[in-house]
């Protein structure tokens, strides 16, 4: 892991805290924020700062930071953006290392505020301080040896396990209202603004180390180094096993520029935060219930061993109901034992079913909820089980969540509930949730929370290949086709030039030469073998088939030299002002599935592989997956597995099977490719032709944009 910012341990566990630019009037972030500090318990001591006030909430203020006899370790700046970076000076005068800069009015406010900012970035690098903000909410820590809520939250969240990280401040106060309601506690709640200083990926390696934190979330609204971040989220995943689950806003393509390759146009920017998302492991949620949902799962209750449920409920249509969410969501239905089966005959009524779901029927108490869901987490064939209830008037609501509870504590298998229903089943519910066992007002919801668990336990026993580097890459031949062609003032290489760039990392490029005549054509292409493939040549044309300047499956010299004549006049009529070239000719494979390998460098995460269904139809099926470069061997076919197009290639309904590994292969050179020359903006090879297992593939078309 790479060092991170050194004084977070100041800013959340700091002895003395000073605020800077508080004041005494009510209902202002500042006075709000020194009431916070005093009201949240905090464990260390206080010093209001202001120009003006003696006293401040009956604690002695001081005129000007620098005036404080103590050390301070932490300050918390409230002063307007114009004065900011004159308050931070003082605070680096007096050796404070830590800082929460609250004030607005920075690079969120346009060119102006964008140089206020730049101000307190370089009084803070002068002086070796570390600050969160500006723009922010503030920061919080439960742990009561620190108690600190500097913060304008209206209340201090309850003690728990859950980092919160957001972007948004104001998304922040309606995230600790909707926690407090069920219940849900916090480790640390973190509101980081701008991220001048301090940013999410420096906060993520924080909240891995630290022990009172189980399981991190994370709200952003823009990515600023796409690759630290999933390097960051890879590292905590990896190395201390917590789950991270993140909400990415502005999901649209709204205001997205026109690309000039499948690649371009297909690679949204969400589609690659999805990706990018995926292969760091952060699971990725669209809203803060979903995301909820799956922390309380992840935070309360073990991880389940597997994906078989057992269902217990007191009527049959929520039980049927909740049966179809969890085989949609990938789950089973745990089969229960013969063992586990004879206790449900003998102490369940002869009403009851007895199978999974287990419906205990309407008239069930306590009792019968206890034998069913203790049995059924006591069988070796159960994962986990999910608990319903729908309140009926003989129903004891609480002693049941009560039931729930107690067997929970005493079995390491997740047990999930849903009380559906709202007033009569409300005292429960809350029973449930003080008692940390996950409540879902739908079964949907609940079955989406184990499946996110489950998938969470199979990542954590993945395992990675190395990044394979290929010794054989010609980097300086591709270097000097792509910088010559920049030289030269080109937006995009031609095919001939295109291929001789991929053939420089090892894809397989079919034989080629360009030609300029028909008689030229005609005797190149006897040498190679029919059937041949012509195109022409220009860098005034992109898009070869819409000039008509593609030949496929000529079979003779005839047909060469007049398939030659006809790409000559026919872009000559259709695109007169083309520069052309050449002709280009190449051997034809047409035995073989079309599939497309193609890069997009994202302005967020950088290189980006894409594969997916090829030929005429991308644009149409659009059945395509991306990944972050550099990929591994085990990246590239987990990228194959994404895609529909996978399944044709591995022989589905009797088809062929196809050379799979071959095109693993071909997406590590791709991506090796893409890291070593930053020159290309977009690359398409489509078709990438792949022949039966064992027969490899060729590059049959390709395009390199500059």
């Amino acid at each position: 892991m790479p060092d991170t910012k050194h004084n977070l341990e100041q800013i959340f566990y700091p002895t003395s805290v000073a605020i800077v630019g508080a004041t005494k009037a009510p209902g202002t972030v500042p006075y709000d924020i020194v009431m916070s500090i005093l009201k949240s318990d905090f464990q260390g001591v206080v010093y209001p700062v202001s120009p003006k006030e003696k006293f401040i909430a009956g604690v002695k203020a001081y005129k000007y930071v620098v005036d404080i006899e103590d050390p301070v370790d932490l300050a918390i700046l409230v002063f307007p953006s114009s004065v900011c970076h004159m308050a931070l000076e003082q605070c680096g005068k007096k050796g404070i290392k830590a800082a929460v800069i609250i004030s607005a009015g920075f690079k969120e406010v346009g060119p102006e505020g964008l140089a206020r900012e730049q101000q307190l970035m370089d009084i803070a690098k002068k002086y070796g301080i570390s600050f969160i903000g500006p723009n922010c909410l503030g920061v919080i820590n439960t742990d009561p040896t620190s108690m600190l809520n500097a913060s304008f939250a209206r209340k201090m969240p309850e003690e728990g396990s859950i980092g919160f990280l957001s972007q948004s401040g104001a998304l922040c106060t309606a995230v600790l209202d909707y926690a407090q309601a069920k219940h849900i506690g916090f480790s640390k709640f973190v509101s980081f603004g701008n991220k001048a200083d301090i940013s999410e990926i420096d906060l993520l390696y924080y909240l891995g180390e630290d022990p009172k934190t189980r399981v991190i979330l994370l709200y952003l609204e823009e990515i600023s180094d796409g690759r630290a971040l999933m390097d960051a989220a890879a590292d905590v995943i990896r190395k201390y096993g917590k789950p991270i689950l993140a909400i990415k806003s502005g999901r649209t393509k709204e205001g997205a520029s026109a690309a000039a390759s499948h690649t371009g146009s297909l690679a949204g920017s969400d589609d690659i935060v999805d990706a990018a998302f995926r292969q760091a492991g952060i699971l990725r949620c669209n809203n803060i219930e979903e995301m909820f949902n799956k922390a309380i799962a992840l935070t309360y209750q073990p991880l389940p061993r597997g994906n078989r449920v057992a269902i217990i409920t007191n009527a049959g249509g929520p039980g049927v109901l909740t049966t179809d969410s969890a085989i949609h969501e990938g789950l089973t239905l745990a089969k229960f034992s013969e063992a586990t089966t004879e206790i449900f005959r003998k102490n369940l009524p002869k009403t009851a079913n007895i199978k999974n779901p287990v419906d205990v029927i309407g008239d069930a108490k306590a009792d019968r909820y206890n034998i069913a869901i203790s049995e059924a987490m006591k069988d070796d064939n159960v994962d986990g089980a999910f608990v319903i209830l729908t309140p009926q008037s003989m129903t004891d609501i609480n002693t049941i969540a009560s039931e729930v509870v107690s067997v929970s504590h005493q079995s390491d298998k997740p047990i999930y509930a849903s009380f559906m229903g709202a007033a009569d089943v409300a005292s429960g519910i809350d029973i449930l949730q003080r008692n940390k066992i996950p409540h879902y007002i739908l079964p949907e919801s609940m079955c989406k929370a184990f499946a996110s668990a489950c998938h969470f336990r199979e990542q954590l026993q993945e395992r990675t290949d190395g990044v394979e580097d290929y010794p054989h890459a010609d980097r300086k031949k591709a270097h000097t086709i792509l910088n010559s062609a920049i030289e030269n003032k080109r937006s995009y290489l031609p095919e001939s030039e295109a291929v001789n760039v991929l053939k420089a990392y090892g894809l397989p490029v079919l034989e080629n030469a360009v030609v300029h005549s028909k008689t030229e054509a005609a005797k190149f292409a006897a040498e190679i073998g029919y059937p041949v493939v012509m195109k022409v040549i220009s860098d005034d044309i992109v898009h070869k088939f819409d000039v008509k300047g593609v030949m496929l499956n000529i079979q003779s010299p005839q047909e060469a030299e007049a398939a030659y004549t006809s790409i000559m006049e026919n872009v000559a009529g259709l695109k007169p002002e083309a520069r052309i070239q050449g002709i280009m000719v190449t051997r034809q494979i047409s035995q073989g599935e079309e599939v497309i390998l193609g890069m997009k460098r994202d302005p967020s995460f950088g290189a980006v592989i894409m594969f997916g269904f090829g030929g005429i139809f991308v644009e149409v099926f659009k059945d395509v997956a991306f990944r972050v470069a550099p990929i591994d061997g085990i990246t590239a076919y987990r990228l194959i597995d994404d895609t529909k197009a996978s399944r044709l290639l591995k022989g589905a309904r009797g088809r062929t099977k196809r050379d799979i590994a071959s095109i693993a292969v071909c997406l590590q050179r791709l991506s090796q490719l893409a890291v070593e020359c930053p020159q290309i903006k977009e690359l398409d090879i489509n078709p990438l032709i792949v022949l039966e297992e064992g027969k490899g593939c060729f590059v049959a078309d390709a395009k390199i944009m500059l």
